[in-house]
């Protein structure tokens, strides 16, 4: 079997030219290599030691700054991922708050919870008046109203027809959500809480028992 020939000087040169190729590349970008590599090694450690992003929940809070007294729309609502362990126990739903009136104002993205709402207690509102639940008849009525409305209540007898104002300049203090029945079926009317002077409020919640009451509007202003 004939032994292979040599390498010729000239292979051999093309051999070592091809040698020293990488080895000048590697040695012209070591630095800016070892510095690569430094840094994919800093990054997986930092991912392996990281900790772990804190569980959130969905809170409702403000989606701008509300006012004293209003009445909640969903424009005013929005809701914001907060750390699970922070978050208001038993936080209301957008749905639960809309229609609701607030006890204060309430800053833009602050949460939105039972504390900053008015209460029937709270919605009783100024010196001398106290708080009147009164269901009208027509819950259309009850649509047309805002928290802060000022209104007459007029009354008409179901026996014989008449006529008459039972209370005037009541305010408007709360516009409740239409309540359900057990069977799943709204109840009739449309509850309102108003807010009167002591005298008037036994009128009042006569009339809203015994005849049809309606409404006489007279202004739309956020307190009297």
């Amino acid at each position: 079997m004939p032994l292979a020939a040599p390498p010729t000087t000239a292979a051999r040169s093309r051999g070592a030219t091809l040698t020293r190729g990488p080895r000048r590349v590697f040695a012209r970008h070591r630095r800016a290599l070892g510095a690569a590599l430094l840094g994919v090694a800093v990054l997986v450690g930092v991912q392996a030691f990281a900790t772990p992003a804190p569980p959130t929940t969905e809170v409702v809070v403000a989606a701008r700054p509300v006012a004293a007294g209003a009445e909640l729309t969903r424009a005013d609502l929005t809701t914001l991922a907060v750390p699970a362990d922070v978050a208001p126990p038993a936080a209301p739903s957008i749905d639960e708050l809309v229609g609701r009136a607030t006890a204060g104002p309430i800053a833009e993205r602050e949460p939105v919870t039972e504390t900053r709402l008015a209460s029937v207690a709270t919605i009783a509102a100024g010196a001398g008046e106290v708080a009147v639940p009164v269901r009208l008849p027509d819950p259309a009525m009850a649509d047309l109203l805002r928290v802060g409305d000022v209104v007459d209540l007029v009354a008409t007898a179901a026996e014989d027809g008449t006529t008459t104002t039972v209370a005037r300049d009541v305010r408007v203090s709360a516009l409740p959500r239409p309540a359900e029945d057990p069977a799943g079926e709204l109840v009739s009317g449309r509850l309102v809480v108003f807010a009167a002077p002591p005298g008037d409020a036994l009128d009042i919640a006569r009339a809203g028992a015994q005849d049809f009451l309606t409404l006489a509007f007279r202004s739309s202003v956020a307190a009297r």
